[in-house]
């Protein structure tokens, strides 16, 4: 059911929530909201069919989960303890894209996390390093000019994606979104203060590091490092492409995942 949290910080999150049994809680990438992703809803209703509980969130500024000023690493932290505590108080994180690295900041930082499904990570895949990438992104958005923000997040995708983007009537929307990626930013660049291994070293749930079987390159190669860096993680192909997953398959392995993390 279509629910609202309020966080520690003071913010409104809004999620629907579905199922009973071990939460599975989805961490959104930059971009899209309950709204603009059909698949991630899917999932969750077909994952909550099994026997787990799925809460998928709006993140802060998007969609219903209005938040003004600097949306931070911190208030999206706490927007995903309150998602964790409206499904019981421990739950497995499921990160898409740079979702990946802010759900892996979570379970670093000690909340309640139980397991990780990470679906195509971009750690360790900016040009120049994401030390770079964030301040020259926050550059941009500390001056008020997002869709110059917009541009930058999007500098070392597949040049396509920012023509099409731009092509779209859509484009001043997606171009004001980029001021909810603040904390995507500082997540990735986080991922690479120091060695990976060392980085993910205390995160020992169990996790299950994902790619699609058409990807995009150094997609599989970040995965590979990931899985070898986490104390508790195996590495799966699963249907998917264009940094998109198929559905059905994805739910199956995350109540499978979810049931383990919920075994102890």
């Amino acid at each position: 059911m279509s629910a609202i949290a309020m966080t520690r910080s003071g913010d409104r999150i809004a999620f629907d929530r579905l199922g009973e049994g071990p939460g599975v809680v989805f961490v959104a990438g930059a971009g899209p909201f309950r709204a603009t992703d059909p698949t991630t809803t899917r999932t969750a209703e077909l994952a909550a069919r099994q026997g787990v509980q799925t809460l998928v969130f709006d993140r802060l500024g998007r969609g219903e989960s209005a938040a003004e000023g600097d949306l931070t690493l911190e208030r999206e932290l706490d927007a995903i303890a309150a998602a964790i505590d409206a499904v019981g108080g421990r739950a497995v994180l499921v990160g898409h894209s740079s979702g990946c690295s802010i759900a892996l900041a979570a379970a670093d930082a000690g909340l309640p996390v139980t397991g990780l499904a990470l679906w195509e990570a971009p750690i360790g895949q900016f040009r120049g390093g994401a030390a770079q990438f964030e301040a020259d992104f926050l550059a941009h958005l500390d001056a008020g000019d997002l869709e110059a923000a917009q541009v930058e997040y999007m500098r070392d995708m597949p040049p396509e994606f920012l023509e099409h983007a731009r092509a779209m009537p859509e484009w001043p929307q997606i171009a004001a979104g980029s001021r909810t990626y603040r904390a995507d930013a500082r997540s990735l660049a986080w991922a690479e203060e120091v060695p990976l291994a060392e980085r993910l070293a205390g995160i020992a749930v169990p996790a299950l590091v994902m790619v699609g079987a058409q990807t995009f390159p150094g997609m599989r190669e970040t995965a590979d490092r990931l899985a070898e860096a986490l104390p508790r993680a195996t590495f799966r192909e699963m249907p998917g492409a264009m940094h998109d997953w198929e559905p059905a398959p994805m739910a199956d392995a995350l109540v499978r995942l979810a049931l383990e993390a919920a075994q102890g």
